[in-house]
Order: structure tokens, then C-alpha cells, then sequence
């Protein structure tokens, strides 16, 4: 059982646990008029990692509920790029941290338009101040709670697209709405899954095409020393709305910039 809300028709109730707590997860999907990226990726996930956040929901819920929104407004959009946002939530319900096992989830859809493409010479980028730290009993899960994020967003600027958080040990994790991947004349590099706030679906795709194609793909610990060193080849931003995003620059250094990747992993490709 799953409870349906339309953000045009009110959103979800004053008590619902993902307002209250960010008790939920939420996925976000670019489309082009009735048609999506990555569909299957991002409904794999909403629901592979609500069975790890104990949140009962089924694939045939959500694919339901995707096709009623695509539908619903692609109708109006015709060839037009706009975002799909699922948030799925525990319910309402309740006082306290502790859940009511019996409870309802709740899924929320709305509609927005896509953001502006990106320059195709490549983006500027610098370190955050803000660290980032990834709890491993969620790691990887695109939840509600994004508090680290949205202060480290702060930081940007029109001059800044992205910002880069680190852990405590100075390794790269992510930007604030970005996966990172470094091309080096040894291979791709991206930090490893198990260390990501998001395991993002654009990253996923991304390295599966890659290694496809048989390119070596290294998952390890990401120092900013290794993106600018002499063997950085380019530097990458992934992210499933705004696709494969290249850094000229990096906190004042410039990065040679390479399109290549853009080329091959474009998500409007997996139009479905």
C-alpha cells in the first residue's frame, strides 16, 4: 500500500515523518516530455535502498506512479527538459523518533523545470569548508537528509559551479550535488561506493559504460594531489539531471579538459 500525493494538490501532510525527520529518500529524474533517463536505475534504487531503510514499497508501486507522472505532465511538455522528483517518505503518523511498523509510506510527486546546461569549455570548482561524513549504515542512499550538503551549497556562486567535500582525512567524496571521476594515464578513479553519501545512478551508468568498453575503472580514495598532478588526464562531474560535466579549473588551477566522456555517456541516450 502506498499513499500518492501531487505537489500541485497540497504535498504531504503536517505530520509526515520525512518532514519531520527526513525519514525517507527521494530520486530525481530528467525527462523529455513523457520520456525519462535512467528510468530503470533510479526506481532500482528507490526501492533497493528503502528495504535498507525498512520502508516497504515494490517496484510495480513505483513504476505505476512514475508512468501516472510522466504521463501526467509530459502531456504539456512535449519536447521540453524538465525533472521528475519522487520523494518517498515513512509516513505520518506518530510522535517521537521511534517508527509505527504499521505505518503507510507516502510518495510525493512534483515537476520542475531543468536546470540550464552546462558550458561545453568545462566549469570552475573549489573546495568546501564543509566536511562530510558518511554514516556506513547509509551510505550511498540518496535520503532526506541533506543538511551537510545544503550548508557546503552555500558556498557556490556564479562564479563556482560545484563545491568538493571531503572526510576527515582530506579524501575527496563529492560535491554537493555531483559524483567525481578522474581520468588519469593510469585509468578512471572514483572514490569507492561503500565511502558515498550518494551512489549516484548517472556514476553507475557512467562506469558501466566504461568498463564495457574495457577501461580500467579504480575505486580508491581520491586526494586533491592526484587531480592536479602531472598525470590527470581531465576531471569530472556526474550527476544524472546535468549528465557528465567537465572541470577546466579547480580552487584557481586549471585542468586540461576533455569532452570525450560527454560524448559517449550522454543520459539522453537512455530515453525511455
Amino acid at each position: 500500500m502506498l499513499g500518492v500525493f501531487w505537489a500541485e494538490d497540497g504535498g504531504l501532510p503536517a505530520n509526515d515523518r520525512g518532514l519531520a525527520y527526513g525519514d525517507g529518500l527521494f530520486e530525481t529524474i530528467l525527462m523529455v516530455g513523457a520520456r525519462g533517463t535512467l528510468v530503470g536505475y533510479h526506481l532500482d534504487r528507490l526501492v533497493r535502498d528503502a528495504g535498507r531503510l525498512g520502508i516497504p514499497v515494490t517496484r510495480a508501486e513505483v513504476q505505476e506512479v512514475y508512468d501516472r507522472a510522466a504521463s501526467h505532465y509530459g502531456h504539456s511538455r512535449a519536447d521540453t527538459r524538465w525533472v521528475l522528483k519522487l520523494i518517498l517518505t515513512r509516513g505520518a503518523g506518530g510522535r517521537g523518533y521511534r517508527p509505527d511498523p504499521d505505518m503507510t509510506p507516502n510518495l510525493l510527486v512534483s515537476a520542475s523545470a531543468a536546470p540550464p546546461g552546462v558550458p561545453s569549455e568545462g566549469v570552475a570548482v573549489t573546495y568546501s569548508r564543509i566536511p562530510l561524513t558518511v554514516n556506513p549504515l547509509i551510505a550511498g542512499i540518496k535520503s532526506l537528509n541533506r543538511l551537510e550538503q545544503v550548508m557546503a551549497a552555500r558556498e557556490l556562486s556564479e562564479e563556482v559551479f560545484e563545491v568538493l567535500q571531503s572526510n576527515g582525512d582530506g579524501e575527496l567524496l563529492e560535491g554537493t550535488r555531483t559524483n567525481l571521476l578522474l581520468y588519469t594515464t593510469e585509468g578512471w578513479i572514483t572514490p569507492p561506493s561503500e565511502s558515498l553519501a550518494v551512489a549516484g545512478v548517472m556514476r553507475d551508468w557512467v562506469l558501466g559504460r566504461l568498463e564495457a568498453r574495457g577501461d580500467l575503472v579504480i575505486e580508491r580514495p581520491l586526494l586533491p594531489e592526484h587531480i592536479v598532478g602531472p598525470g590527470c588526464r581531465a576531471f569530472y562531474l556526474l550527476n544524472s539531471v546535468l549528465g557528465v560535466v567537465a572541470v577546466r579549473n579547480l580552487a584557481g588551477q586549471d585542468l586540461p579538459v576533455d569532452r570525450g566522456l560527454a560524448t559517449i555517456c550522454d543520459p539522453l541516450k537512455t530515453l525511455e
